[in-house]
């Protein structure tokens, strides 16, 4: 028995762990890397044909995502996850499918002008679909054995709908190892999905890290703040546009609406419309709505066994066709228009965007984190104009944010549930950034009393011997150079520039707050004025 980590190694996103066991050899997630990349991850040891089957935690892209990649490798087992997640699969991946197909698209025009071949997609819309048709559902709870001498059991981790922690009990020549596998463990008290499940007991446990140094603020009273924000607005004339990730937060955002309309919380406004615009959010709207049963926390499930639809009311109007979304900006009434994506890099958030951050009276509410270097990160930071679909769009909209709750536990939610494992003889720490993995290893080892380790990509652990064999070192993502044309004598006086400007920046904590937004805004605008077209 052995395994080797693969992917998410000292980096949050692109989960994977490689197991061979009981004759055979499989992987724990297969997941996408998104953001910046900073080690090398080896590559899966084996090619996809000899992989015999796949266990999902949950549908999250970043866990998913390289599952159509796999099948277009050869691969023809098995992919074993929740019931629910199998259904998100089916929508999150044909999305997926479609942004590598768009997006090959457009870079193969623009290199057909400069006379270059085209881009492949990483993959097509049939590898999704063939890699949607392999998954076999299962309940939560309900151990199965996959294979002679494999159990697996999915417990719910409370961090996405269907998400779960597997609990993977390995038997070879008479000897039995229980691994755990954390997926993402959710924050407690998220609306409609339940709190994590513990595990009562493991030999060894892989263990996320998202949050591993850090503690959640206390939750914002979503519903009062929200009724706030819709009466402010709607009694100045304007509407409330709200970009939000299409599985989870659109769902939750649902909920808090339903509650401020059945309570009469905004005054003066009775049966005002709320639009959700987005295909994808429609659809895992309705995966929600099927799999109540399983995964709703106790709360939620009240309304369903009083025969109340808890992310449906009055005056929801889910749009689907591109007609339709372009009609909600000739509908006057205040309004509130939920739409993808939730930075507003992509998708019908932006044409939303254009026709109303240039009217003073709307606000744009974002609910969810904003990463550096997106749009909605330039408007949260107090952008005066953005660009949109080429066209300079000044921000007179009111731009209000209300963090979302977090779908990862924080640090102690993670000790928490570390804690209530008995029997563990070794914790891996993985999917946290380098500092977040090496302090919470070192948390688990000084609270615990357990050795944790947090491993590089290509480590390998023997699973019987309860020994690391090969203790992989970190390889860095060399930093790439320019050695282009433009690395000219005028490149290196814009490099200089630049260095000379962040020395600026740093210094200037000390200006009146003033002097820094003006700045701040002069930087914007020289970054809109010089940024390379879409």
């Amino acid at each position: 028995m052995k395994m080797t980590f693969i992917g998410a190694t000292h980096e949050v996103t692109g989960s994977c762990t490689y197991v061979e066991a009981c004759g055979k050899k499989f992987l724990v997630d297969f997941g996408m890397q998104q953001g910046e990349d900073f080690f090398e991850n080896v590559v899966v040891p084996v090619a996809p044909a000899e992989i015999d089957f796949v266990l999902l935690t949950h549908a999250h892209i970043d866990h998913s995502g390289m599952l159509p990649l796999l099948y277009a490798g050869g691969f023809c087992g098995e992919i074993h996850s929740t019931t629910a997640t199998a259904h998100l699969c089916d929508v999150m991946l044909r999305d997926s499918a479609h942004i590598q197909e768009f997006e090959a698209e457009w870079r193969s025009r623009k290199a057909e002008r400069r006379g270059e071949p085209p881009y492949e997609p990483l993959y097509t819309m049939n590898d999704a679909l063939g890699a949607v048709r392999l998954f076999v559902p299962h309940s939560y709870d309900a151990p199965c054995e996959i294979s002679e001498g494999i159990r697996v059991t999915f417990r719910d981790a409370g961090h996405l709908l269907g998400s779960s922690s597997i609990i993977l009990e390995l038997t070879e020549e008479g000897e039995t190892r229980t691994l755990v596998f954390s997926g993402d463990i959710g924050n407690t008290e998220q609306p409609l999905i339940r709190d994590p499940q513990f595990i009562e007991k493991a030999d060894y446990v892989l263990i996320e890290s998202t949050y591993g140094t850090r503690v959640h603020d206390r939750p914002t009273d979503y519903v009062t703040a929200l009724a706030g924000v819709l009466q402010t607005t709607f009694d100045r004339g304007g509407s409330v546009i709200i970009p939000s990730f299409a599985v989870g937060r659109t769902q939750e955002m649902l909920y808090f609406l339903r509650h401020i309309k059945e309570e009469g919380l905004v005054k003066g406004h009775d049966g005002f419309p709320v639009y959700v615009d987005s295909p994808l959010a429609n659809e895992a709207t309705d995966i929600f709505i099927n799999n109540r049963e399983s995964c709703y926390d106790e709360e939620a499930l009240s309304f369903v066994k009083r025969g109340i639809n808890p992310i449906a009311f009055d005056d929801l109007i889910r749009t689907v066709s591109s007609d339709d979304s372009r009609a909600i900006n000739s509908d006057s009434r205040p309004k509130v228009i939920i739409s993808a994506s939730g930075m507003c890099e992509a998708g019908r958030i932006k044409h939303h965007l254009k026709h109303n951050l240039w009217k003073h009276e709307n606000t744009i509410l974002f609910v969810g984190y904003q990463a550096g270097n997106t749009l909605g990160r330039s408007l949260v930071d107090g952008a005066r104009r953005v660009k949109l679909f080429g066209e300079t769009v000044t921000v007179a909209a009111q731009i209000k944010q209300l963090p979302g709750i977090s779908g990862h536990a924080d640090v102690n939610g993670l000790m928490e549930w570390a804690r209530s494992i008995s029997g563990v003889k070794r914790f891996f720490v993985n999917h946290g950034d380098d500092a977040a993995v090496k302090a919470f290893a070192q948390k688990l080892n000084d609270e615990l009393g357990v050795e944790a380790y947090a491993p590089y990509s290509g480590a390998e652990f023997d699973i019987l011997a309860n020994e690391i064999t090969i203790d992989a070192q970190p390889i860095p993502i060399p930093k790439k150079k320019d050695t282009s044309a433009n690395m000219s004598a005028a490149y290196s006086e814009l490099i200089g520039a630049s260095e000379r400007l962040a020395s600026l920046i740093r210094n200037s904590s000390g200006r009146t707050n003033a002097d820094m937004r003006n700045l701040a805004e002069e930087l914007n605008r020289l970054y809109e004025e010089f940024k390379l077209p879409d």
